[in-house]
């Protein structure tokens, strides 16, 4: 019973996150007028008919910054460090490479002596 319930709520945790915009559009929908009278920037300007439109902005821009600030969290927590529990068997070998001489081979280009084209002139 426990574990569904948890299962359950795992998934209305999850489902709600991926929705947060349609939460954020609902809840200024239900309370419009609330935050057209109370809370709008332009509340003493009617003539613009923001109508709390700069406050529904605000709230979604927010919402975008704190998912992108939970994702960078999400990435650092996906960093994980190496430990290597046993020493690694180093070996040095005193072998000398072979130094091979690179060829010194030139490859001529063809000589074309064309004229530029230049478009005629408006006149």
């Amino acid at each position: 019973m426990v574990r569904h319930f948890i299962a359950y709520l795992l998934i209305v945790a999850s489902v709600s996150a991926n929705f947060s915009r349609l939460f954020i559009y609902a809840g200024f929908e239900l309370n419009r007028n609330y935050i057209a009278t109370h809370l709008c920037e332009n509340r003493d300007k009617p003539w613009l008919h923001c109508n709390g439109k700069c406050y529904f902005i605000k709230k979604i821009k927010l919402a975008q910054e704190k998912e992108k600030n939970d994702e960078r969290r999400s990435q650092k927590n996906l960093f994980q460090e190496a430990f290597v529990s046993k020493k690694p068997d180093i070996r040095f070998y005193s072998q000398v490479l072979q130094v091979m001489q690179v060829p010194n081979h030139r490859i001529a280009l063809p000589v074309v002596d064309l004229p530029i084209f230049q478009p005629p002139q408006l006149g």
